[in-house]
């Protein structure tokens, strides 16, 4: 590739007070005194404002707020009894209520202002370990689509290359850990929402089982709760101790403790191996390539990879996607009530529009679809009974151009190139099971191509184990690292 055709980046890392660290090595040098708050949180700004023209990842901001609590805390008497991550700088994606903040989960149908009195409960149990949040980060409307863009208005933009998306529905969030401008940031899952914009982007997401970490108020409502809230991180360290912190804050004594995770297992494990889907789209090439060298990886670690069948019934991608489309639907018919009482279903985008359509026209399906979708989990089970994970792709295709899943295509076309990308990670979010995006690759476009490793129920230590092996045999670059 020649230097005119290089892809445009966006990179904001700099030689400041955050450095090239990561969320565990930048919350060490503050407990030390080697940098203070402030002077991070100045740094996180100015990288915020380099950047944003480009990739359009903030919703809303509140970084004079933020400077004053980092004054605060660099005139308290010690950091060192803090929460773990005090003092460094995150965003929450917009779906996730922050006081003083509003929430429009990426709709022009919620109308914007009216900041909120209550913080909901991950963003508490995020929040008490120290993170100081500067803002809102972007996502498609409702978290439906897998690439954050919008029928009005700029995309989120991949750090990467800029022609290309960054991914969703947490899509924002990755584009702005990618970029350099903060460590770590939220990310929540109901279809693959921390995978996807974890792969797009070259981090690590992690799903965790469902329940370890608290529910957020959406999860309560739904007939299978297929949500999970984590972050996405440059370092599987940095997940590691999320998790552990997050741990510390709350117990789900119904799950296998995860702990503290530091390094690869000793363990050899036995790893399935599944490359394509099984709503039959073939997975592409580079990507199919990228599989197939992170399997020879963990072999040479000693590991047992064997190929399998996808653990799920045949008919999961359909019930799957009208499960989605039930959601559609509900935010429409009850959207005042579950977003703001100005909520106008006349402005929700054609994909949200057409998702309802669907659901529609098939909802006397639903009764058999929610009992086979219940059965999905002890399906996946014993499908996993002398597994201890599964290797397979995060996606279907390497990630497109932005315009190849705008809302504004017509929705037939749209749901069809969905359902041969996003095809992969809601088996996990249906079965409540753990799963993790790692990077292992990049594209000739300088796009990461990423995989994925799903785990049994409650094993999230695993596949915490697992990445670490991989990182530390594969040490995925830098944006701002020699490419």
């Amino acid at each position: 590739m020649s230097a005119s055709d290089s892809p445009k980046i966006a990179n904001a890392f700099t030689d400041d007070a955050l450095g090239t660290d990561d969320g565990t090595a930048l919350a060490e040098r503050i407990r030390s005194r080697d940098v203070s708050v402030t002077e991070v949180t100045q740094a996180a700004i100015q990288r915020l404002r380099k950047v944003e023209p480009l990739i359009h990842s903030i919703v809303a901001e509140r970084y004079e707020q933020v400077l004053g609590a980092a004054a605060k805390l660099d005139k308290g008497n010690s950091l060192t009894e803090a929460p773990f991550f005090s003092g460094v700088p995150t965003f929450i994606k917009d779906n996730t209520n922050v006081a003083g903040m509003a929430t429009r989960m990426g709709s022009d149908a919620v109308p914007a202002g009216h900041p909120l009195k209550k913080t909901s409960p991950f963003a508490q149990q995020m929040l008490a370990q120290g993170f100081l949040c500067l803002g809102k980060s972007t996502m498609p409307e409702f978290g439906f689509n897998a690439s954050t863009e919008y029928a009005h208005g700029e995309p989120s933009r991949n750090p990467w290359n800029l022609a290309y998306s960054a991914g969703a529905s947490s899509g924002g969030s990755a584009a702005l850990v990618a970029s350099g401008a903060i460590p770590i940031a939220h990310a929540n899952d109901g279809g693959g929402s921390t995978r996807i914009p974890a792969a797009c982007c070259g981090l690590v997401g992690l799903k965790p089982t469902c329940g370890r970490v608290v529910d957020n108020d959406a999860a309560k409502s739904l007939p299978i709760n297929i949500l999970s809230d984590s972050v996405v991180t440059r370092s599987v360290r940095d997940t590691a101790n999320f998790i552990y912190q997050a741990e510390r804050y709350f117990r789900n004594t119904k799950l296998p403790h995860v702990g503290k995770v530091d390094g690869a297992t000793e363990k050899r494990l036995r790893i399935g191996l599944v490359i394509d889907s099984i709503n039959g789209h073939k997975t592409d090439g580079m990507t199919r390539k990228t599989v197939e060298a992170t399997a020879r990886r963990l072999e040479a670690q000693g590991h047992h990879i064997e190929p399998v069948r996808v653990p799920a019934n045949s008919t999961f991608p359909e019930d799957f996607a009208l499960y989605w489309a039930m959601l559609a639907f509900g935010i429409q018919l009850h959207g005042r009530k579950l977003t703001h009482p100005g909520f106008d279903k006349r402005r929700v985008d054609a994909l949200t529009q057409g998702l309802d359509r669907m659901f529609r026209k098939n909802f006397w399906r639903m009764p058999a679809i929610l009992w086979r979708l219940r059965r999905a989990r002890f399906d996946y089970a014993k499908a996993m009974a002398g597994f201890d994970a599964v290797l397979t792709p995060v996606l279907g295709h390497t990630t497109p151009r932005l315009g190849h899943l705008s809302p504004n295509v017509p929705f037939d076309t749209l749901f069809d190139r969905l359902t041969r990308y996003a095809n992969f990670t809601p088996l996990a979010n249906v079965t409540g099971a753990p799963a993790i995006s790692l990077p292992a690759a990049r594209s000739p476009e300088n796009l990461p191509v990423s995989v994925q490793i799903m785990g049994r129920h409650g094993e999230d230590r695993t596949l915490l184990e697992i990445a670490f092996g991989l990182e530390a045999d594969h040490p995925w670059p830098l944006i701002c690292e020699k490419r």
